[in-house]
């Protein structure tokens, strides 16, 4: 769906209280293809970086004529100009990106002004030969180093942003944000009247009416932890999704899983049953944050 979005959260140590950060799903799949596209342009930059301080050494003493000279020296220095133009260009690009995903912009160190520093006459031909070859060569070299500065700080920068997406992605695979079966709730998380007792209670999950052996499966990747029989529950699974998040699964038919497998999300893990202390067949289902029980419609993203 089109206004899907995507729940990251945030688990902070010790009892705080957990928060939700909800972001449209295209922009967290446009972050990474924007991501992309930088370190494409980064590479660009980096080896038209080399091209340049590979010919770098050997311009000065280059037994060709001095108009020749000139004409080489401010083509290289007018393509180092360029560079850094496209550096500052790739550097607000990275902060947008950061921004995006709700990073804080890395600070602008950058001092890069090109050969010609606020003066661009100063690549004219004539001025050239006025202010000699190795004068201009000095600034180039200079300027080079400059821009060996800022690819270091870019790519240290980039790196930063690579690793956080990828957390975030890592997060939200194990995140149990789809339905675990399909029917309709016949109860919800929080107080109600007991069916049994007709006295109030508190419900740990949410009950799932469906038909017998209807498939149920995991909401999100994980790892079985528990694969056996309750007393109440009747056959029940429990799948660990790591970042303290548990899922839990009751009265089902047949558990299709076995404990330490590991689980995708979708996967087909057990079948709707009635087993244990049930009024009729259905699924109960329960999320687990750090070993407190909170509301699945929390995650579920549809």
């Amino acid at each position: 769906m089109a206004n899907k979005k995507i729940t990251i959260l945030f688990l902070p140590d010790g009892s705080s209280r957990t928060r939700q950060l909800k972001i449209p799903k295209a922009v967290f799949i446009l972050s990474f293809i924007l991501l992309l596209m930088a370190c494409a342009g980064l590479a660009y930059v980096i080896q038209d970086y080399w091209i340049i301080k590979k010919q770098m050494p050997g311009l000065v003493g280059l037994g060709k004529t001095n108009q020749e000279k000139d004409v080489q020296l401010i083509s290289l220095a007018q393509r180092i100009n360029q560079m850094g133009e496209n550096m500052v260009e790739s550097k607000a690009f990275v902060n947008q990106l950061r921004v995006m995903v709700n990073l804080e912009p890395s600070e602008d160190n950058t001092q890069f002004l090109g050969v010609g520093g606020s003066d661009p006459a100063f690549l004219d031909p004539k001025l050239v030969r006025e202010q000699g070859h190795r004068k201009l060569a000095r600034m180039m070299h200079r300027s080079l180093d400059n821009l060996d500065t800022e690819i270091s700080a870019q790519i240290k920068d980039m790196s930063e942003l690579k690793r956080y997406l990828e957390n975030q992605k890592s997060m939200l695979a194990f995140t149990p944000s789809i339905w675990p079966a399909k029917g309709w709730i016949s109860s919800r998380f929080g107080y109600r009247i007991s069916p049994f007792t007709n006295k109030k209670e508190f419900h740990r999950g949410l009950d799932i009416c469906a038909r017998m052996g209807s498939p149920i499966v995991a909401p999100a990747d994980g790892v079985v932890v528990y694969a056996g029989k309750d007393y109440g529950y009747g056959n029940l699974l429990t799948v660990s999704h790591n970042y303290g998040l548990k899922t839990r699964y009751a009265h089902m038919k047949k558990i299709l899983v076995k404990k330490g497998q590991s689980v995708k999300r979708g996967q087909k893990i057990g079948l709707v049953g009635k087993t244990g202390r049930t009024t009729g067949p259905h699924l109960h289902y329960e999320v687990h944050l750090n070993g407190v029980p909170v509301n699945p419609l929390r995650y579920i993203l549809n």
